[in-house]
Order: C-alpha cells, then sequence, then structure tokens
C-alpha cells in the first residue's frame, strides 16, 4: 500500500491477510518523485532505492507468510491431539459407571471365601448382573427377544433344529447364547436352536432355517 507523506516521499506498506499480525517494521519509504516514474526512466541509484524498498517489503511479506504457515500448523496439531483425546477417552463415562460393578463382584468374591454355602455368592452375583444390566442399558445396550418368538434371521442365528410338537415350526425353542443391540442396531445376533416339522431330518447351521433381512 502506498501513502504519501508531508516531505514528498512515498510510504511502501506490506498488508497482511485477514486475520494476521502485521510484522514489525513491515513500512519502507521511497521518494514520491521515485515511485510515480516509470522504471526506464529512473537513475541507476533510483533504481537500487527503488529495488532495497521492494525487497523489503517482499521480506515483510514473507516473514507473515512464515508465521500464517506457522499458525496453521499449531492449529492441526491442536485439532490433532484434541481428536486422539475424544478417541482414547470416548469411554470414560461408561468405565465409570462399570466401577461398581466390578467392586460388588470383587465384595462377591470376597464374602465366597467367608461363608459356608453357596446362597451369599449366588445372591452377590445376581445383584451384580442387575446392576451390569442396567448401567449397559443405560448405554442404549438391549436384549434381542428369541426364545419363544418366531425365527427371525435378522436378530437370530440358527445352529440346530429339533422336533417340538408343543411349538410351531419355526419357532426358536431354546437360546444358547444371548443377541444385543446397541441403539437400535444389531451388534450380535442371538444363537437359537428353532423347532422343525416332525420327520423331517435334523439340520445344522449349514441348512438351519434362514433368509435375507433389511439392514437394521
Amino acid at each position: 500500500m502506498l501513502k504519501k507523506k508531508d516531505d514528498g516521499t512515498i510510504k511502501v506498506s506490506a498488508t497482511p491477510g485477514e486475520g494476521e499480525a502485521p510484522a514489525n517494521d513491515a513500512t519502507v519509504t521511497v521518494r514520491a518523485d521515485v515511485a510515480s516514474e516509470p522504471l526506464e526512466n529512473l537513475s541507476k541509484d533510483q533504481l537500487i532505492e527503488t529495488i532495497r524498498a521492494l525487497q523489503e517489503q517482499a521480506d515483510n511479506n514473507y516473514d507473515l507468510y512464515l508465521r500464517s504457515q506457522a499458525e496453521m500448523e499449531n492449529i492441526k496439531k491442536r485439532n490433532a491431539k484434541e481428536k486422539d483425546d475424544f478417541v482414547k477417552y470416548a469411554n470414560e463415562r461408561l468405565m465409570k459407571e462399570l466401577l461398581p460393578v466390578m467392586d460388588n463382584l470383587e465384595k462377591a468374591i470376597s464374602h465366597a471365601h467367608n461363608e459356608n454355602g453357596v446362597d451369599p455368592l449366588r445372591e452377590g452375583l445376581e445383584l451384580t448382573l442387575k446392576g451390569l444390566k442396567d448401567t449397559l442399558k443405560k448405554g442404549g445396550l438391549e436384549e434381542v427377544e428369541a426364545k419363544g418368538k418366531p425365527f427371525d434371521p435378522c436378530f437370530h442365528e440358527a445352529v440346530s433344529q429339533m422336533a417340538d410338537e408343543s411349538a410351531k415350526p419355526g419357532t426358536v425353542l431354546h437360546e444358547l447364547q444371548k443377541g444385543y443391540m446397541l441403539n437400535g442396531r444389531l451388534i450380535r445376533p442371538s444363537m437359537v436352536v428353532v423347532s422343525k416339522q416332525k420327520g423331517t431330518k435334523n439340520s445344522d447351521e449349514h441348512n438351519a432355517p434362514g433368509g435375507a433381512c433389511e439392514e437394521h
């Protein structure tokens, strides 16, 4: 930027970009008669004066560029650190809520060594399991309904079939492993035994009931 002074000289200043801090000594001075003359009409001394002024301005601009690049690198590093911390401590709240469950398990095991019967141990484990389920439910974990329900390949994985006259074919008779959903998304299907028509051959997981389903 050019500014004319009262003494007849021109100030050539480097203008920083938006958001940049002005550099120190970012202003150089050229005589007005030099700044207004075409380069081909300038004398050697005038050319040298102009070149020095422009070189100083270029140095100031380069200094502003380096500062902006350093600031960008600092922003990238801060963002990367914040992202790493978020991933590292994303489960902090859940872990804190599970700590009382761990405490109860330790107490139950400790009481088991001091008691003659298994009733106190069983009662302690049942309470601990209930506390664990309640904590996980708060986090969005739900059990998949299986036993007594019609087989659904979207939520159930049939490992075998067996005849049972008391149930309709295709009904889940036994649940070998519970299935779970997290906030409406299936994260593990239930492993089940499914009823079949009497007289059909036994099936395993390769020819058990199946079918396509929509993604949940």
